[in-house]
């Protein structure tokens, strides 16, 4: 349980230390008021064991704001772990967004390397036909970042180049990070910038996903207590919070209060929020845009297609050479998390052919073959993304449920026990 000082994106905060820590939150209370906030969170580990580690959660209070005695000033010698945020100081970092295609990131990857540029890091998202990526890249001959304006706006004007291809409809952004970027919220606010909620014509990817689990988004005002409520029901996954709580903070809303839970695959969202102004949603306009906007954050993450991991030893052009092993051989990349870790390059792409349908066997072992059977490997997409097995609740958990603990009571007294949704 945690206690602190109220301020807008502190929940954001919250949430996404937990979730860059790989931990897993099935349930969550989160209530504010006069001025304090405080949460209250279920968390495992991705193997649904309880924390332990006392390295890890010294990080935690550390990152959090504990400065007590007991939090000791350096944990890095029995914990150490890399997070979404990355730094400026050492790479160079390319915001791109656009309409996507087959073989987009072979052709960006291309551009790079023929360009000196080595890239240490990139993560790609598509959805609804755009795609937004992000790439941490350093200078061949140096191998710190690009200081030359005139080469990073060459740069800037080849990837545009690809970026734009024959969309005349839309227009590509390439652009330089100019702050330290946590990657996974920027991939968000690219993507909303981008309008990518808007798209629309057919089924989303939750909706024709194996279990039949629709994402369920819904938006109203309760005049009793002042504030109007989001509930989202949807298939349960890994950073699912994350991604709901980063939008709705985005959209410049407040999250006062909040229930999270998990039944089985489905994951129940309730939250109560305003306006930074402390306005209600007062327009069936606004909460469709809500709706979609929400429904947007929860699909993005949804990988379609099959699971490949590379892990081999990193070195200059093996993404741009990958890449296009892949596009020679008819396969589309669909979402890619591009990573170095010393010497060595972990990269997981997920790919399907060129109509987004299922990759044939065929073609598969023969880029394989190409690479290396032991550096690609093939893992079963339908367990990506999937919850860890939990103990499920009987009933769906809403506020007025918990009133045990001295935590339970005080939710009970801010006067939301009583649902309206």
């Amino acid at each position: 349980m945690m206690l602190l000082l109220l301020r807008h994106g502190i929940l954001l905060e919250v949430v996404q230390v937990l979730t860059d820590l790989d931990l897993s939150i099935s349930k969550a209370y989160i209530s504010s008021d006069g001025g304090w906030f405080m949460d209250v969170f279920h968390v495992t580990d991705q193997s649904g064991n309880k924390i332990t580690d006392q390295g890890l959660i010294q990080y935690i209070h550390q990152a959090l704001g504990d400065k007590s005695e007991n939090a000791e000033a350096d944990v890095e010698t029995s914990f150490t772990k890399t997070v979404g945020v990355q730094s400026l100081s050492e790479h160079t970092v390319i915001e791109l967004s656009g309409t996507d295609r087959p073989g987009l990131l072979s052709e960006i990857s291309a551009v790079l390397t023929d360009l000196e540029c080595n890239v240490v890091a990139a993560e790609v998202w598509t959805h609804n036909m755009r795609v937004a990526c992000l790439v941490y890249i350093t200078d061949q001959q140096t191998g710190g970042p690009l200081r030359d304006d005139d080469r990073l706006a060459s740069i800037k004007k080849s990837l545009r180049q690809v970026l734009q291809g024959d969309d005349s409809q839309r227009l590509a952004r390439t652009d330089f990070s100019a702050g330290v970027t946590h990657t996974e919220r920027r991939l968000h606010q690219i993507m909303y910038d981008d309008r990518d909620y808007e798209g629309g014509g057919h089924l989303s990817k939750s909706e024709v996903d194996d279990n039949k689990i629709k994402t369920i988004v819904s938006v109203q005002n309760c005049f009793e207590k002042g504030y109007s409520v989001v509930n989202v029901q949807c298939r349960d996954r890994p950073k699912l919070l994350f991604d709901t709580v980063c939008t709705l903070t985005d959209m410049q809303y407040v999250v006062f209060h909040a229930t999270i839970n998990t039944e089985g695959h489905i994951a129940f969202q309730e939250f109560y929020i305003r306006h930074m102004d402390g306005c209600l949603l007062d327009s069936e306009a606004e909460r469709q845009r809500v709706i979609k906007c929400t429904e947007a954050a929860i699909e993005r993450r949804i990988s379609e297609g099959l699971r490949l991991e590379l892990c081999t030893r990193d070195r200059v052009g093996l993404l741009s050479e990958v890449t296009r092993i892949f596009r020679e051989n008819g396969l589309s990349v669909t979402r890619a998390d591009v990573s170095t870790r010393g010497n060595m390059a972990v990269n997981t792409f997920f790919v399907t052919d060129m109509s987004g349908n299922p990759v044939d066997r065929k073609v598969l072992e023969s880029i394989r073959e190409e690479l290396g059977q032991t550096m690609l490997q093939v893992k079963d997409s339908s367990d990506y993304g999937k919850p860890l097995s939990r103990e499920s609740s009987r009933s769906k958990f809403s506020l007025g449920d918990f009133f045990r603990s001295h935590s339970e009571r005080l939710l009970y007294t801010l006067g939301l026990a009583k649902s309206c949704s």
